[in-house]
């Protein structure tokens, strides 16, 4: 009778116990399943080894974490690159704005009819709400010859001007060749059409320029350039100063054009020429008066307007065109 009890007992067991399906691999034997379910059973950990297998499990996932992320992209997920692709959308884009460019033309200047323009009497050129008008600009220092001088451009408050500021230094470099140092400039990049070609602005029908500035009561100098493709006139420029009042409140500023005098290479000529309003490619503010410590000018808006008060086109004698006698 005993071993029938344990007979019994041994097959409610063995019911009980889960087993892999023998019968879908005929040839495993009776042995191996009994390995199999016995294997299969979860260890009791003891109470003190609980801890450091936690531990053990915990740092094996931080390192895989770390190896995924050191995987490098295998082939199949890295992103297909064609050149041939990438010419040919650049090709349509520069079609599509030169396309743009002559329906413009034959509707009339900016793409305005001709008597909506002839009738402007201001016109905003440049405005600081966003970061794409700060795209528009680029500065520079004397840092590009080995100065000390440090200038940068952000946004002002609110998005609603741009705001120039920096440190001026006018200690010479230690190079042997520089003897003079200290400026600081904010310049507008040369506009471009469809296929990179050079853009100008008509500015013949107004005769004064319009600014709205806020300043540090410092001097500035306004440089304006005409487009050329004359090497010998890369450094030809008309300039005049621009006083700022200092304090909290914005100040708007009015420079005839004919008051811009002409300068190369930082010297006054003496020849002086008439700035030529119909092909103007950048507009520049420079900072170089001596004055070593923080700056700053916050700008508004740059444009043009004509102002019917003003009269004169060209306020300086020495010009060959209206004083001729003394260039002979």
């Amino acid at each position: 009778m005993a071993l029938v009890h344990k007979l019994l007992n041994g097959t409610y067991i063995l019911r009980k116990c889960q087993k892999p399906r023998v019968a879908s691999c005929p040839f495993w034997g009776t042995h191996f399943a009994d390995y199999c379910s016995s294997s299969f059973q979860k260890p009791v950990a003891a109470p003190g080894k609980a801890s450091s297998q936690r531990k053990t499990k915990g740092n094996l996932e931080e390192r895989h974490q770390r190896e995924v992320a050191l995987e490098i992209t295998s082939p199949e997920d890295k992103p297909e690159i064609s050149f041939d692709k990438a010419i040919k959308e650049e090709m349509k884009d520069h079609f599509r704005r030169l396309k743009d460019d002559i329906v413009k033309y034959w509707i009339g200047p900016e793409g305005r009819p001709l008597h909506e323009v002839l009738m402007d009497q201001a016109k905003v050129v440049w405005q600081f709400r966003s970061k794409e008008d700060l795209d528009k600009w680029t500065v520079t220092s004397d840092k590009a010859i080995g100065g000390r001088s440090e200038v940068f451009l952000k946004m002002g408050k609110n998005n609603q001007s741009a705001l120039l500021y920096g440190t001026l230094s006018s200690e010479a470099p230690q190079d042997g060749e520089s003897g003079r140092s200290g400026y600081c400039a904010m310049v507008s990049k040369i506009p471009r059409g469809p296929f990179e070609m050079k853009r100008s602005y008509d500015w013949s029908q107004f005769n004064t320029l319009y600014l709205r500035v806020r300043g540090d009561g410092r001097p500035w100098m306004v440089n304006i350039r005409e487009d050329t493709d004359i090497i010998q006139r890369k450094d030809q420029m008309y300039s005049y100063f621009m006083f700022t009042r200092g304090g909290p409140y914005w100040q708007e500023v009015k420079i005839p054009f004919s008051k811009f005098f002409f300068s190369n290479q930082g010297r006054i000529r003496d020849a002086q020429y008439q700035l030529l309003l119909d092909k103007i490619s950048s507009i520049g503010f420079t900072l170089a008066d001596k004055v070593d410590g923080p700056f700053f000018l916050e700008i508004d808006f740059i444009g043009v307007f004509t102002d019917p008060a003003h009269t004169e086109e060209f306020a300086y004698e020495n010009s060959p065109e209206l004083n001729p006698r003394l260039f002979k």
